[in-house]
């Protein structure tokens, strides 16, 4: 029998593609969830400013309107539970869902950081809610007599309040043993940012105010509150700045999650 000997370079393994560095990976990332979700984001924007609006309007019959904090913290509880709608509650079934179908294994296979996949996602569902938190904002200063001039501030709150609320959806997503239990650990972080932030701190028993701090979008709200009346900006920096921290150490971890998910 005559044998034939190998093509040359026949043993020689295959070399992988290099690593594309973090913020190139995040860009094409961030892109491409953009370019998928973009036929969704209307309604995603609609369904989360229809119900922050209807909160607001809710409350409007039953709150205390000659109160400046409860009108301060409806207006502001309502305009970061659209982020807390989109960011968390629908990153966590996003991620649930990729984790059921398998689908992290597409991930995994790409030259990009497991970073830049987790920080890639997060950036684009959380660039949903900047226009609707702003329009929702706008709709409770004239329904409850409360000033425009500070709307710019979401620019910031925006942001870093969902850099946090977007890693606490991931981890929740990634970790979940399954979908069902990933959509109800949104859910309820969806439900707790609403319940604790529309409620003045001050009117909250104790236990409930320790809840409160540590709800990552609570800091979110009191930096919106603080920008009302006479702007109090170093209490709008200090929470902005607590929203930051926690956004970077949720975010850390979801990217661990995100690592241990896929090799599994």
């Amino acid at each position: 029998m005559t044998t034939h000997a190998p093509p040359p370079g026949h043993d020689t393994p295959i070399a992988l593609a290099p690593v594309t560095p973090l913020w190139q990976g995040l860009v094409a990332v961030y892109r491409a969830q953009l370019s998928r979700t973009r036929v969704s984001r209307v309604p995603l924007l609609f369904v989360a400013v229809f119900q922050s609006v209807g909160i607001m309007i809710l409350m409007r019959g039953v709150v205390d309107t000659d109160s400046d904090s409860a009108r301060e913290a409806v207006v502001a509880g309502s305009s970061v539970l659209v982020v807390a709608f989109v960011a968390l509650n629908l990153l966590a079934q996003h991620f649930g869902a990729l984790r059921a179908a398998n689908a992290l294994d597409y991930y995994k296979t790409l030259p990009v950081r497991p970073a830049a996949v987790v920080l890639g996602m997060a950036a684009a569902y959380a660039s949903f809610t900047l226009p609707g938190t702003i329009a929702t904002a706008a709709v409770g200063a004239v329904m409850f007599q409360l000033p425009l001039a500070n709307l710019w501030a979401l620019l910031l709150v925006v942001p870093l309040s969902g850099a946090a609320l977007a890693g606490v959806g991931a981890v929740c997503g990634l970790l979940a043993p399954r979908p069902e239990l990933a959509t109800m650990l949104g859910q309820m972080g969806m439900s707790a940012a609403l319940l604790l932030g529309v409620i003045p701190a001050d009117r909250m028993p104790w236990l409930i105010e320790l809840g409160r701090d540590v709800l990552p979008s609570s800091y979110g709200v009191d930096a919106f509150i603080a920008t009302y009346g006479t702007p109090d900006w170093t209490a709008f920096g200090a929470n902005l700045a607590v929203c930051a921290g926690v956004g970077v150490v949720m975010l850390t971890l979801s990217t661990w999650a995100f690592r241990r998910t896929a090799r599994g």
